[in-house]
């Protein structure tokens, strides 16, 4: 392009110096000019083309990318989720059989406390009826006590 510029530059000088000249040389110049900004604009155009092809592939790349850290992620949180699921299933059948402890320990703590309680009473009949059968025993003796 520089090379037309310095032709075009010539041509000029020469055409105001020479009366003679002849104006289709400046117009096969014009012709070159335009032969080279087709040339660039062609140049250009494939440039943006390569340009685009790349920033499309590298676009893909990336959402390929983003595709398989997701798809890891998501992996990631089924197993955390499953093994949370195990974790508390555990705890709650050990916190079920914990209860269930309490429950018969409760049960046999509840028969404990019915047979000591039968027993007090059992206890306190019997020391009643001793006390009332010696009551009897002195009151029938006509005996009085001393005191």
């Amino acid at each position: 392009m520089e090379s037309l510029l310095s032709q075009f530059s010539f041509l000029s000088d020469q055409a105001l110096q020479d009366k003679n000249f002849d104006p289709s040389t400046i117009e096969e110049l014009m012709k070159l000019f335009e032969i080279e900004a087709y040339k660039a604009w062609a140049a250009s155009e494939l440039q943006h083309e390569n340009e685009m092809k790349e920033a499309e592939l590298s676009m893909q790349q990336a959402e390929d990318y983003l595709d398989s850290v997701m798809e890891s992620a998501v992996d990631e949180f089924r197993r955390f989720e499953e093994e949370m699921e195990n974790m508390s299933k555990a705890e709650l059948k050990r916190l079920e059989d914990t209860a269930e402890g309490a429950r018969k320990m409760g049960k046999v703590m509840e028969k404990a406390a019915t047979i000591a309680s039968k027993r007090y009473v059992e206890a306190a009949l019997n020391s009643a009826t001793a006390s009332m059968k010696s009551a009897w025993k002195v009151l029938s003796s006509n005996k009085v006590h001393p005191s």
